[in-house]
């Protein structure tokens, strides 16, 4: 299955929940802001949303400062 992550092409092997795909890729999913096909998800929904063959998903990371 092919998705694209922050407009990188990634293969998987199987289909993925968003929340199972987040922490994949992120190292501490509580503070990432996910956008999924154009839609941002909110985190209650990402165990519930089933990931399919080609869709766009975008994670930012959300960054502290002064």
């Amino acid at each position: 299955m092919k998705i694209i992550v922050n407009g990188q092409t990634k293969d998987f092997s199987s289909a993925k929940n968003l929340k199972t795909l987040i922490e994949e890729f992120c190292a501490n999913p509580h503070q990432v802001i996910v956008e999924l096909n154009g839609q941002v998800i909110k985190n209650d929904r990402w165990a519930n949303q089933v990931i399919k063959e080609n869709d766009s998903l975008e994670l930012v990371t959300i960054v502290g400062g002064g």
